[in-house]
């Protein structure tokens, strides 16, 4: 069975550099010294103990309980009154924040999917792909067209304004928003971004910029970046428009989405030309039905698609994965050797990666080591994008340190597996990815955390288990199982920073991968009652009827609850 090796074997880190593993944790040992193997052992004497309690002792329990219940004034009701009469459930409110159904994201639901590796798999700045990423790339884009305007409008141009409603009015401080957009104004792009240039801003927000246009040059700044109204009936909730002006007259102007995990539309958008996908699905009942049909696995129908749909061979496929793995190692790095620090912002974050990482390399903590390891990645990821230092979207900014908690964890960082089983973890992983958003969201302000840490936990959930040859099934019950247990997460950011809860969320979402990868590798496949798409549909139901307070504003739960001092 795969849970006598399901976690990872940590080499030590020392001084930001790799050490040699930790004695009696080589590979050659690992069946023997794998901290999980240890932690099952004492769940083994657990079950035991369980076993040996008769009815009687269960019995006297329920009597002692029962009392207790009666001395304290209260009545535990009988289960079948509990049953058949069922408090009602309250009656979902508008949230004022659904996504109109004239937008691509909601459009391309109707048929297969059609999302590519390039386009879901993206390096940018941190904190958020939504509310950083997004912007970025829309005022790239907008710029772009400016540059396309006849002379003779080029000669009248002034300034270029942007504003930002809903979300990213509400929360768009803390995300460093304002510093996003006027980046890609000055022809910045998130993948080759300098975070030092980010951080001037925020140092330094007075200074101003040229932007030239044709013959013309004018300066632009952050009050060029207007928080307009947090609220309204509003496309999607992270809406926001960019004008180019002569004095008062509008030159260009176009209204923007950024719709989660960096993707963005504007009004009137069409998806671009693509390719048919050979094996075409729209939920994971029919990929799988594609992998039994053909004896494929899931990384090999998603590998076949993105051939067909992307026009790209196999081999570039495999060294964009590639990429998009060295990245993710470099960033757990990055955040394992930064020294302790405090975090900008007004919640006065201490990091913890490195003290994580090394408390659970300390021999005295060895059954616990598969976990603190595994954590202390996924913080160490997460802690850079709240930097504001380059991550990738998987699927999201704020969700940046699952995956590559899972990448790290398998590869140099642990378990030593080959490129190529990486690299089907990959697939698998952005199969799953493809299909939340197909059929649900990936974005915090329309569906909460929920889509975000839940999303990336069923991500890492499959990577593990088609990284192991697992069978298809295996790999959709183990994102299930992850999903399942991120449903109803609220996205309530305090200070409208992605800290706190979102950066230990990451750890708890990494580790709940590998949980649920344990799970569906070790029960049978075909017992499993809750199928993938449903938890998915799930999902998208909670989104809908969640209250708009718990969607990326930061207007409930922790970020009222938390006093800042």
């Amino acid at each position: 069975m795969a849970g006598s090796e399901s976690w990872p074997v940590a080499p030590a880190f020392e001084g930001g550099h790799q050490a040699a593993p930790a004695k009696g944790m080589g590979m050659t040992d690992q069946r023997r010294d794998d901290p999980l193997t240890l932690w099952q052992a004492d769940a083994a004497e657990v079950t035991t103990g369980l076993a040996a309690v008769d009815r009687r002792a269960f019995l006297m329990r329920s009597a002692v309980t029962g009392a207790a219940a009666v001395l304290a004034g209260c009545t535990a009701p009988a289960p079948q009154e509990t049953a058949s009469n069922p408090t009602p459930p309250p009656t979902p409110k508008a949230t004022g924040s659904q996504v109109s159904s004239d937008l691509a994201v909601k459009k391309q639901t109707k048929g297969p999917v059609m999302t590519t590796l390039d386009e879901f798999y993206k390096v940018g700045p941190g904190p958020s792909s939504s509310h950083t990423i997004g912007p970025m790339r829309i005022t790239y884009d907008f710029y772009q067209r400016c540059t396309k305007l006849p002379a003779d409008q080029l000669a009248k141009a002034t300034a270029l304004k942007v504003h930002l409603f809903g979300s990213l009015s509400a929360t768009g401080q803390g995300h460093g928003t304002e510093r996003a957009a006027l980046a890609g104004i000055v022809g910045k792009e998130p993948a080759t971004v300098e975070p030092a240039f980010l951080d001037s801003l925020a140092s330094n927000p007075d200074q101003s910029f040229d932007v030239k246009l044709g013959d013309t040059t004018f300066k632009t700044s952050l009050k060029d970046i207007v928080y307009d109204a947090p609220k309204g009936d509003f496309p999607h909730p992270n809406t926001m428009t960019c004008k180019l002006m002569a004095g008062d007259q509008v030159l260009l102007e176009q209204e923007y989405y950024s719709v989660g995990g960096g993707f963005i539309e504007w009004k009137g958008y069409e998806p671009p030309k693509k390719g048919q996908p050979k094996y075409p699905y729209a939920t994971m009942k029919e990929l799988l039905a594609h992998a039994e049909t053909n004896k494929l696995s899931v990384a090999q129908v998603v590998m076949a698609n993105e051939v067909a749909v992307s026009g790209k061979s196999e081999a570039e496929v495999s060294a964009f994965v590639h990429k998009i793995h060295t990245a993710m190692v470099n960033i757990v790095k990055a955040g394992l050797a930064a020294p302790p620090a405090t975090l900008p912002g007004p919640i006065k974050l201490k990091t913890k990666a490195g003290d994580v990482y090394k408390r659970a390399m300390e021999d005295r903590y060895e059954r616990q080591r598969g976990v603190g390891v595994v954590a202390a990645y996924a913080l160490a990821g997460s802690e850079e994008n709240a930097r504001g230092h380059l991550v990738v979207t998987a699927p999201t900014g704020g969700s940046a340190g699952v995956l590559p908690a899972i990448v790290h964890a398998l590869g140099e960082g642990g378990r030593q597996l080959p490129d190529d089983k990486i690299r089907d973890g990959f697939l698998a992983a952005a199969a799953v990815g493809y299909l939340c958003k197909h059929n649900a969201t990936l974005s915090g302000a329309e569906g909460g955390c929920q889509a975000e840490i839940g999303v990336a936990s069923a991500m890492g959930a499959a990577f593990l288990a088609q990284a192991h040859d697992q069978s298809p099934q295996v790999v959709a019950n183990a994102a299930e199982s992850s999903l399942q247990h991120h449903l109803g997460m609220t996205c309530d950011p305090v200070a409208g920073f992605v800290q706190v809860p979102c950066i230990e969320r990451c750890a708890f979402g990494a580790v709940k991968a590998w949980t649920g990868y344990m799970i569906a590798s070790n029960e049978i496949p075909s017992n499993r009652r809750v199928d993938f798409d449903t938890t998915v549909d799930a999902m998208a139901l909670t989104a809908r009827e969640m209250n708009a307070k718990y969607k990326e504003t930061s207007e409930g739960g922790l970020a009222v609850s938390l006093v800042l001092c």
